[in-house]
């Protein structure tokens, strides 16, 4: 009787050693630094890895170990380098979010992020202190399946490109979260350029002092992306935007989105694609078209009024006619309407999980949290809040305070669950004035399955809603809706998408929509959940759930050394 069951343990155990057995350690060694660049042609300073913007991809196979070896060496800045996408599970001090799982590093100073990649697909990595992405320091992950293991690629291709997507402003994070802290506000308006692997050209170059802009620079030269005829290839495309939700196209190609935040998808095919801000995707494209001319990929702004001119590179033909810089022949591609949210709207429902790779959520809920996300005026300044609560980051990070019995460190009332949804008009200007801000968080019971559901409303000026792309640390979760309109928790649950929903790390809250979500509380540590717009996460649209943090490991001594950990006295 006892013997299938020992042969399924033995084969399971053959198969874990061999995993182990071919894992691998990718080491990087970085220096960051700022430098002059020339991203959109236009000379400006920038937070570089190794002297350049954006950073090198790393490359691994799923259960490889990467270890990077950072040295800060901006003079007068700290550091800290958020894996975007990975997990972390073993290791949350590794997950590089400043004030939640380490202290920064800071000048001078070397600090190793040593993590595993448990899962294949594309990912990304970028600053993760105060609004340092925008300045340059950003890369990306991509992550093969392990041969011959479950998570192998249920679709076929001849190649592969990879594609990062970015928006770019000539003042500096220094000049812009000033002007988010000011009274009255400076926003930091529309980026003057759309990147596209860290290069673009700023469109009024011409108008700009001498020298301020060399347009014949190498590092704003168009990228070219070059295709065989007749083959198939996988586009890897992230992005890592600070304010831009994008719309991406290939002239000419259809594409076929085969996944999504590292999870495959059931595919479907779109002449382009909406991508919001810390979200990728693989899609796949036949090079079937005319060789004989370059095709454009174009990067547009949606769902903001766009103030900023069409991105784009090129794709080209090997053994074409056409020089493969040549501009094509057509004016690039300017994307749909940008306030077509109907549009939108529709892709992120038809986002659901291959048949072959579903992973079914529990069937309920444990605790559900309904935030109410609003911009709401507190001591004068404009701010976002969830339920009336704007977040605010402590000076000891949670990670440190928790495993060191540190409770004074951050406030320990906790934040609230709901908001009186049944009286509110999600389409009215509301004054919210009891709003304020806090560093607390919530508290999750280890192992219980969480619903979260984010409800969007209108801003202070009057029929004003923008799009959110919330991104989760530690966890994937199951998209289990979308709706427009004032979330009611009697009626939607019935529609949740229980049968096939994707697990996504960062997903869309639309305008005067909700989307819901649920994950298992199952990784110890302290996680961030935030709005991925670096100006609003910085205007306190966040929260942090922890979980498990008894049964975390004894923490490195290079994450303390700030706020109430400084001199030891932890």
């Amino acid at each position: 009787m006892g013997g299938p069951p020992r042969l399924l343990c033995c084969l399971f155990l053959a198969l874990s050693l061999a995993a182990a057995a071919r894992a691998a350690t990718r080491r990087h060694e970085w220096e960051i630094s700022y430098q002059f660049t020339h991203s959109d042609c236009v000379r400006k300073l920038a937070v570089t890895i190794n002297g350049h913007t954006p950073g090198p991809t790393i490359r691994a196979v799923q259960g490889d170990t990467v270890v990077v070896r950072v040295k800060n060496s901006l003079l007068t800045e700290n550091v800290a380098i958020h894996w975007h996408g990975i997990r972390q599970i073993g290791t949350p001090w590794a997950d590089g979010t400043e004030g939640v799982t380490q202290c920064p590093i800071l000048p001078g100073d070397v600090f190793t992020y040593t993590f595993v990649v448990d899962r294949p697909g594309t990912y990304m990595y970028h600053a993760h202190y105060g609004m340092q992405r925008s300045a340059g320091l950003n890369g990306l992950i991509v992550v093969a399946a392990a041969p011959g293991g479950p998570d192998a690629e249920p679709f076929a291709y001849d190649g592969e490109h990879a594609v990062l997507l970015n928006d770019w402003w000539h003042k500096s994070t220094y000049e812009q979260a000033a002007g988010l802290a000011a009274v009255p506000i400076g926003w930091v308006g529309e980026p003057q350029t759309l990147l596209i692997n860290g290069r673009g050209r700023f469109v009024n170059c011409s108008s700009m002092a001498p020298g301020a802009c060399n347009a014949t620079h190498p590092e704003c030269a168009t990228q070219v992306f070059a295709v065989v005829p007749g083959k198939t290839y996988r586009f890897r495309i992230a992005s890592v935007t600070s304010l831009s939700a994008l719309n991406f196209e290939i002239e000419g190609h259809q594409m076929t989105v085969v996944e999504a935040d590292g999870h495959y998808v059931k595919p479907f095919v779109v002449k382009n694609l909406n991508i919001y801000s810390g979200e990728t995707y693989s899609v796949l494209i036949r090079a079937d078209q005319n060789p004989n001319r370059n095709y454009w990929l174009a990067s547009n702004v949606v769902s903001r009024k766009p103030g900023t001119a069409t991105g784009t590179a090129i794709l080209s033909y090997y053994g074409g006619r056409s020089s493969p810089r040549r501009a094509p022949p057509t004016t690039p591609p300017t994307g749909p309407a940008w306030d077509d949210t109907a549009y939108r709207f529709r892709q992120s429902v038809a986002t659901v999980a291959h048949p072959a790779h579903v992973d079914p959520p529990p069937p309920r809920a444990d605790r559900t949290i309904l935030l109410l996300n609003t911009q709401n005026k507190i001591d004068g300044r404009i701010k976002w809040a969830l339920n009336n609560v704007s977040f605010t980051l402590p000076h000891t990070p949670y990670l440190v305070a928790m495993k060191s019995g540190l409770l004074g460190a951050f406030d320990q009332r906790p934040p609230p669950e709901t908001y009186a949804h049944q009286g509110y008009d999600i389409y009215a200007v509301q004054r919210n004035t009891s709003a304020t801000t806090s560093d607390a968080l919530y508290r999750l019971a280890f192992g219980s399955v969480v619903d979260v559901v984010l409800q969007n409303a209108n801003m202070l000026d009057a029929n004003k809603s923008e799009t959110h792309p919330w991104h989760l640390h530690g966890h994937d979760f199951w998209v289990l809706g979308y709706g427009i309109g004032r979330f009611d928790p009697a009626v939607h649950p019935a529609s949740y998408n229980l049968k096939d929903p994707i697990l996504k790390n960062t997903v869309a809250v639309h305008p005067y929509g909700w989307t819901a979500l649920r994950f298992k509380a199952d990784n110890p540590g302290v996680w961030a959940f935030h709005c991925h717009i670096e100006a609003h996460f910085f205007m306190g649209m966040g929260v942090v759930f922890e979980e498990g943090v008894e049964r975390v490991a004894e923490l490195p001594k290079e994450i303390m050394g700030c706020g109430k950990t400084k001199g030891g006295g932890h």
